[in-house]
């Protein structure tokens, strides 16, 4: 199958699929009703001080991201998660939410990149 990132504050895909929310922080302004999700997966999300750091500045991008993949090959719980992503995506279509406006240097990029790796 395959995993799809898309932001939250589109319209959900008519494609379909397993949505999972994968940031740590609930978007404002989307109810738990509306964002139809199947699951919310904090756990996978980049550490707190990471996350802060980057501040969605894209010139720190590349060195968020290095950082990034560190926690993800580090944490015990980031890698049972991203077996879970990677034995979900093998069934069925992932949906990956997340609330970030640049839909090219974000968290979910980086971790789409992983999930394509293993």
């Amino acid at each position: 199958m395959s995993i799809v990132l898309k932001r939250i504050y589109d319209e959900p895909p008519q494609l379909g699929g397993h949505r999972i929310l994968i940031d740590r922080v609930w978007p404002r302004g989307i109810s738990k009703e509306d964002a139809n999700l199947d699951e919310w997966m904090k756990e996978i999300t980049p550490s707190p001080h990471l996350r802060k750091w980057f501040n969605h500045e894209q010139e720190k991008f590349e060195e968020f991201k290095k950082a990034y993949k560190e926690e993800l090959q580090q944490d015990d719980e980031k890698q049972k998660k991203l077996q879970e992503l990677k034995e979900m995506s093998a069934n069925e279509r992932l949906v990956l939410l997340y609330g970030a406006k640049d839909e090219q240097h974000n968290h979910a990029v980086v971790l789409k990149e992983v999930l394509d790796d293993l």
